[in-house]
């Protein structure tokens, strides 16, 4: 992805939410990867709900900068998927975020074991170690 001017505060850095949006936006696309579809979830009353979010920055992305985002999922206990992101400057391969998001699916607003995610990254190949 390449950073837009008005992601930008008036320091001229990427404003320290955005990196949030960037963060979910590869989850989101992952997520299609294994062919799992959030509105299809929704309609079944499971939502994918962020509970902690852990961000370590360490340098900042400016106007115009092309980066990507890698990103490692495992889970932890029984309810927790964890994903271990990073978002790191094409021209340098310079480490700029650290982040830790973790996740848990809820049905009528309580925890649900992520069961339905688990068997869908089994059929592509993916086996989430415990975190």
């Amino acid at each position: 992805m390449q950073v837009r001017d008005y992601e930008c505060d008036i320091q001229g850095i990427v404003n320290n939410s955005v990196y949030q949006n960037y963060l979910e936006h590869c989850r989101h696309k992952f997520l299609n990867t294994a062919d799992i579809d959030f509105a299809e979830l929704h309609n079944n009353g499971i939502d994918a709900v962020v509970i902690r979010a852990e961000l370590d920055y360490k340098f900042p992305l400016r106007p115009g900068d092309y980066f990507l985002v890698r990103l490692k999922i495992g889970r932890k206990g029984g309810l927790r998927i964890i994903f271990d992101q990073q978002v790191i400057r094409k021209t340098d391969e310079k480490l700029m975020v650290n982040a830790r998001i973790t996740a848990v699916l809820t049905k009528n607003n309580r925890p649900v074991p992520p069961d339905i995610l688990f068997k869908k990254f089994e059929q592509i190949g993916i086996v989430l170690n415990e975190i």
